[in-house]
This record gives C-alpha cells, structure tokens and sequence, in this order.
C-alpha cells in the first residue's frame, strides 16, 4: 500500500538530523510491502483534505520558525479537518510548538500556533539540553532521544503528555511530562533523530498512516537489534544525568 505523507517546511525545519524520521518510516515500510509517497509542502503550497496520511514537521530555531508560522496558519483550517478525518501526524521541536496555540520566542515576539495540539510555549532564559527518556504508559514502552530548547511548553488541563520523564528536562523542566498526543497527533521535544532508536513508535506512527490509507494496521515484525542497542545507549546516557533535572 502506498502511504501518502506531506513532509511540512522540509527546507526550513530540519535541526539535529530530523529529516531521518522520514528515512527510518520509508525503510520500515518497504520491507513490510509498502510504499512511502514523501510530498514537500512549502510555504504557499496547498494542503487537501484526504490525500495525506502522515503530515510530518521538523524543528527549526526561532527564525526559522517565524519564517513559516504565518504560512502554517494559512494551512490550519485544512490540517485540522485531516486531523479530524484521521490522518496521523509527528511533531519534533519547533514544529511541536507551532501545532500548539502560540509561541512567544526569546525576543518576547509572539507566533501563532495552528491550536491542533491543547498547549501554548514561552521561550525561557535557560536551555535544557541533554539525552532524556520518556515512559509512555499508555504504550507500555519508553522514548530515548535528545532534546535542546529554551521553550517552556505548558499543556492545558486535560491534555494527554506524550509520555512522563524518567529522565531529562521534558516540557518544560519541573511538570514531569514530555509531549503531547490527541488522537493520531503526536508532537515531541526528542531530536535525535527520535525513530532510529525507538522503532516501536516508527511502528505506532506507521499503523496510524496505514488506518488513515484503509491498510491492515498489523505490522509483521523486524529485526531490530540495532535499535534497540541505539535505545539502551541513549537511555544510559540519560541515566547517567542522575534522575529527573
């Protein structure tokens, strides 16, 4: 089956290797039989309902950011009725900021967000960089990968984390939950970049786009002993930083 994904802002949000996802979710679709059909969208590009399964968005500093949000608010209408109709979707970073209400950077200038996701961001006066590793207890699995941002993300009453720290910063540094999820929308801090070494989750976000095409969401089995050899190593590392920051 061909899996249909829109690849939002690739020219402008594609920090710390995050362009990789889409090559981890190519790869575990071919040797399933499937085939990934990347799109670009760019600013000024049109966004149909219907013929996207997997809308992707990559981080980006905050010039970068500011370059794209307006053009993202132009797209929001189309990307909510996708969401709404069940199209999956994978936020890193910057671009997990701009699916949430606004975004208030460094310079204390405000961005608007496309509200997909129920939170809002405020840049802060420190980093929180370092390797982190999430528990996503509705999964029964953890996240390995490796944050860097000054923005303090702050998720409404109500609204699902992506997962809870266990080790690393996450959100915001001090709620002890990362990211955030609401239907097939799933948005995260973790760079790294995040599949290569979580490929449970490369698997969760690959059935979600195969529901969306009218695939069988049952996915055989690979060998993933790389991967999970990347997961152990980045999980060590964020042990090694001695417990929640």
């Amino acid at each position: 089956m061909k899996i249909r994904v829109g690849h939002l802002y690739p020219d402008y949000l594609n920090i710390y290797a995050d362009r990789g996802n889409i090559a981890v979710l190519a790869e575990r679709a071919r040797l399933r039989g499937h085939e990934l059909d990347v799109r670009a969208l760019g600013i000024g590009d049109s966004v149909a309902t219907g013929e996207i399964d997997l809308y992707y968005i990559g981080g980006g500093q905050d010039r970068e950011q500011a370059l794209v949000a307006h053009d993202l608010v132009e797209k929001a209408a189309a990307l909510h009725d996708a969401a709404d109709q069940g199209a999956a979707f994978l936020a890193v970073c910057g671009g997990y900021q701009l699916l949430g209400r606004s975004y208030r950077d460094v310079a204390g200038d405000e961005l608007p967000g496309i509200g997909l996701l129920p939170l809002s961001t405020i840049a802060g006066p420190r980093r929180m960089i370092g390797d982190v590793l999430i528990d996503c207890d509705w999964a029964g699995e953890t996240i390995a990968g490796f944050e860097n941002h000054a923005g303090q993300t702050i998720l409404e009453e109500g609204a699902e984390p992506l997962g809870r720290v266990v080790f690393g910063f996450g959100n915001d540094g001090s709620s002890g939950v990362e990211g955030c999820r609401w239907k097939r929308v799933y948005g995260t801090y973790l760079h790294g970049p995040l599949l290569p070494r979580n490929p449970w989750f490369a698997d969760h976000i690959l059935a979600e786009a195969l529901a969306h095409a009218g695939g069988q969401t049952e996915l055989a089995p690979l060998g993933d002993e790389l991967e999970r050899d990347a997961h152990a190593v980045a999980a060590d590392r964020a042990r090694a930083r001695g417990g929640r920051v």
